[in-house]
């Protein structure tokens, strides 16, 4: 089943991020292999030179690393991975605040109506 990707951004930043949010969410565990490229490819309905790219954007930022012949894994480096979550949280945050602002609340009413819409899901 193909993933569902936007126009927003490229679909190798899109991947980056679904597979750093399921690294941060403990979907996917510290130290776990992950798929090949090919795998994901498939999966994710894309080309293995998109997934490639992907991988190695995060790779750079050591969220997963190679080990030669083995495959792809997840970092075992918590301090790494909890700073990315926070990193992901600041990005939300600024994204919800933004759009709160663009249909009208003021943002002293932000946190009020967030408040009241925590406790109706309650």
């Amino acid at each position: 089943m193909s993933w569902n990707f936007d126009e927003k951004s490229p679909i190798y930043a899109q991947i980056a991020q679904h597979i750093k949010m399921q690294i941060v969410s403990h979907e996917i565990t510290i130290g776990q292999q992950l798929p090949t490229v090919r795998e994901y490819a498939e999966t994710a309905g894309v080309n293995p030179n998109t997934m490639q790219r992907a991988f190695t954007e995060l790779e750079r930022e050591g969220i997963v690393y190679s080990q030669r012949t083995a495959g792809r894994f997840v970092t075992d480096n918590q301090a790494l991975i909890a700073e990315k979550r926070r990193e992901l949280s600041r990005s939300e945050l600024e994204s919800f605040v933004s759009n709160m602002v663009k249909i009208g609340f003021d943002k002293s009413q932000i946190i009020p109506e967030l408040e009241n819409f925590l406790k109706e899901g309650s």
